[in-house]
């Protein structure tokens, strides 16, 4: 029932054990939250979103607060797709690109024309405020364009998202994921490697801009299909789904295309484990890692240990130009 929280489970114990600071508060429903010269308004905070493990809504705007401090810098000035789960993760969920209203003044939005003509205004995450003003409309996970909004035809990274087809065991993913590292790295382009939170690896190449969206989608397919090619017991760049050969690993190279997101570094995802999309150390990718060692209530400790492992996502130096994979 909405407005009751369901019982306290271990997860949900640990995790409120590891907040000492809440913004959020327990035993509430509705709440406004002052930071700095704004005050956001957030609702619903008792409904369970995974009933299971007895985490709330609250509970997950609660997590975001924890992570904002990494988090932001990877949103900022990019424009936002929500996908809205209002009722929980195991829930139904629809797409948003337009920023609704009445919204607060302070929401910043991004204008990008499509090509059917319309202009769509996307809401931009750009501090705590916007980052839980976002959350509480149910965007368990945040999907950023990988262009920022000064000129959302040039991206500043490419990634390759390794997805195990049906057969492949997670082992096969790390295993692809090391094959692109070492491939990247003789090519003289630095890559960084993130949990997808749900499946899979994420691969990421920070990249000078300067290249348009359908330069970086193109120069990654080839890339894919060129690596795929030459692996093929391991790996597919298959784009038809019943083409693909059982046990592989995809390297899918189209959410390169223009408008495609992927879920954002920190993300919670919609998980029964309430699994997070989390940075990792190339190193902890070779010991082997699971996809489940990284969830809501154990990720901000960790980012208190390790910092922004993907830092260098941000940096002006140290960047890839993308012409020497063309």
């Amino acid at each position: 029932m909405a407005g009751r929280a369901a019982p306290v489970s271990h997860r949900q114990a640990a995790f409120r054990t590891a907040t000492k600071d809440r913004i959020i508060p327990l035993g509430v429903n509705v709440v406004e939250v002052a930071l700095a010269d704004r005050t956001v308004t957030l609702t619903n905070l008792l409904k369970p979103f995974w009933p299971r493990l007895g985490l709330t809504k609250g509970d997950l705007l609660q997590y975001y607060v924890e992570v904002a401090p990494v988090l932001l810098p990877h949103l900022r000035d990019r424009a936002m797709v929500m996908k809205r789960y209002p009722n929980g993760a195991a829930g139904p969920f629809f797409f948003m690109k337009r920023a609704p209203t009445p919204r607060p003044s302070w929401i910043d939005t991004c204008s990008i024309e499509h090509a059917s003509g319309s202009v769509i205004d996307f809401p931009i995450v750009q501090d705590l405020a916007s980052l839980l003003w976002v959350v509480n409309l149910g965007c368990i996970d945040l999907n950023q364009w990988y262009a920022r909004c000064d000129d959302v035809d040039r991206p500043d990274y490419l990634h390759f998202d390794l997805d195990p087809v049906p057969g492949a065991t997670f082992d096969r993913v790390r295993e692809a994921a090391l094959l692109l590292r070492d491939t990247l790295e003789d090519l003289g382009a630095p890559s960084h490697a993130k949990t997808s939170g749900s499946k899979g690896i994420h691969v990421y190449v920070p990249i000078v801009r300067g290249p348009t969206q359908k330069s970086v989608w193109q120069i990654a397919k080839t890339f894919a299909q060129t690596v795929a090619a030459a692996r093929p017991a391991l790996l597919t760049a298959e784009y038809h789904v019943a083409k693909r050969p059982a046990g592989r690993v995809l390297v899918d190279y189209n959410q390169n295309a223009w408008g495609r997101t992927l879920a954002s570094v920190y993300s919670v995802r919609p998980t029964p484990g309430a699994s997070v999309s989390t940075p990792l150390e190339w190193s902890e990718v070779e010991r082997g890692i699971k996809i489940e060692d990284f969830r809501i209530d154990n990720v901000p400790a960790r980012v208190k240990r390790t910092g922004d492992l993907w830092a260098p996502l941000l940096a002006t130096r140290g960047r890839f130009r993308l012409d020497r994979l063309a």
